[in-house]
């Protein structure tokens, strides 16, 4: 199943409680269904210590390496986060996933201010880019080595279905799909080496992959980082 990383579920339930749109306890509730707690408190602790920081709403950071996407420093925030794959920035407040047993445990760090693409650039990238990986796919014959993401690309208008609090932007909810699902298609044709022959395939095979993994995930930042949302 397709599931949203522990950092966007986050970031969208912490905006929609830090902007009233939504009441603590079915905040809470959301936060439950993960078991995400700040690292040595409660999910409570959580949005008191976001609250605290004076900011008025969290975004999303999916970093790799080679792209930090969604981070701005210091080192120390940087660091954890690309270890973790995922963030949180709110304000001056970083937070960094730790999964401990069935919890999720969020570790605070200072934060600073950072670049994203807005959501119309990474809407259109996705687009595109989903478009030319499908050509390149079929040149490598993708559905004889990895029949399943040649069904995902033949059935790109069944979205996954992200629950989504109030006051979160339908077009981001769209593109928050969209790219999860343009993830999903990228981790399953790299999920072994299927059918190549060589090294030389498997190479080629990334090397056509990177864009449509790097555009899923600034589609799923961007719809995940109200900084970058549309006015309407």
């Amino acid at each position: 199943m397709l599931a949203l990383p522990h950092s966007a579920v986050l970031a969208w339930w912490l905006t929609a409680w830090l902007r009233g749109h939504e009441q603590t306890d079915h905040v809470l509730d959301a936060l439950a269904a993960d078991t995400q707690l700040l690292a040595g408190g409660s999910a409570l602790d959580l949005l008191t210590i976001a609250r605290a920081s004076g900011a008025s709403y969290a975004g999303l950071a999916l970093p790799v390496d080679g792209d930090p996407l969604g981070l701005g420093g210091p080192r120390d925030f940087n660091t954890a986060a690309m270890d973790a794959g995922q963030a949180v920035v709110a304000g001056t407040l970083g937070l960094v996933p730790e999964e401990q047993g069935e919890t999720v445990q969020w570790r605070p760090h200072d934060a600073a201010p950072r670049q994203l693409p807005d959501v119309g650039e990474a809407d259109r990238t996705l687009r595109e880019t989903l478009l030319g990986a499908a050509g390149d796919l079929a040149d490598l014959e993708v559905a004889r080595w990895r029949p399943e993401a040649a069904d995902a690309l033949m059935n790109l208008h069944h979205r996954p279905q992200v629950e989504a609090p109030l006051g979160t932007p339908p077009r981001c909810v769209d593109l928050a799909a969209r790219g999860l699902q343009a993830w999903a298609i990228v981790d399953l044709a790299l999920a072994d080496d299927g059918g190549a022959l060589s090294s030389y395939e498997v190479e080629q095979r990334r090397g056509l992959l990177q864009p449509l993994g790097r555009a899923a995930r600034r589609a799923i930042v961007a719809a995940c980082s109200p900084e970058v949302w549309p006015d309407r």
